[in-house]
């Protein structure tokens, strides 16, 4: 029987370096760092961490809300002529 098997899997580039260069500040490689993720999955029975949403407080809500009904278009986003005019409206 082998010693190893092999798990092949997309990442994106930017984020396999991020993972490499962390794992490798820790002494390990990213194989190293994925095992052990596998091994603590098995003995936890599932994922070692818990899965959530993201909560953010009413306020933070609202305005993704707005961000998004902006960038569909049902909305208007404001616009000024100049620094001190959105400073002056910001500070209304």
């Amino acid at each position: 029987m082998a010693k190893t098997a092999t798990i092949s899997m997309r990442v994106s580039p930017q984020i396999k370096a991020d993972a490499e260069s962390l794992y490798a500040s820790f002494g390990m490689t990213l194989t190293e760092a994925i095992n052990i993720f596998l091994h603590k999955s098995i003995m936890e029975g599932g994922l070692p961490f818990d899965v959530k949403q993201p909560r953010y407080n009413a306020d933070t809500e609202a305005a993704m809300r707005e961000a998004r009904d902006i960038m569909s278009g049902k909305i208007p986003a404001e616009s000024y002529s100049s620094a001190a005019e959105m400073f002056a409206a910001l500070d209304e």
